[in-house]
């Protein structure tokens, strides 16, 4: 399992004095962009490919307090992918020092052309590095149809 180690810093807290809910969304984002960078999709390959990460979602189920005083270890798992890699699904559990499961995030996100500024499928050697990424036990092939599973939409003032 991919593994991304973090200390929690004072800057790092909320008002309670625990993990703030923007650190574990920093925390994710850094763990899945060091996984993509060991794999080769750094700032260089994106802009190569005019693509970026685009996040959908991200559900967040918080289970105990994080502190500071001790690291929190994030894992990554892939949950599920489309056949050309246009749309991805995450799974992070934050661990405490201890191995004990503090927390859990679901993110789904797609991959942006950005000159287009349309989805895109991913170049074969970045879904390669993609799908090399251990997955769920319940890890599915996504559809466009999965994007859209919570019924939200746009709604115009």
């Amino acid at each position: 399992m991919y593994l991304k180690e973090f200390e929690v810093r004072w800057n790092d807290l909320d008002a309670n004095r625990h993990l703030a809910n923007s650190s574990y969304i920093n925390f994710m984002s850094h763990t899945r962009l060091s996984f993509m960078m060991e794999k080769g999709f750094g700032q260089g390959n994106m802009v190569k490919h005019h693509i970026g990460p685009v996040v959908f979602y991200e559900h967040m189920f918080y289970f105990k307090e994080i502190f500071p005083g001790k690291p929190v270890r994030v894992s990554l798992q892939l949950k599920g992918v489309s056949e050309g890699g246009m749309y991805f699904e995450f799974q992070h559990n934050f661990y405490n020092a201890e191995g004990v499961n503090m927390a859990r995030c679901n993110m789904m996100g797609g991959w942006i052309d950005l000159q287009t500024r349309k989805l895109r499928d991913l170049p074969e050697l970045l879904l390669s590095a993609l799908n090399s990424l251990e997955k769920t036990s319940d890890f599915k092939i996504l559809t466009k149809e999965d994007t859209r599973k919570h019924e939200q939409f746009p709604q115009n003032l």
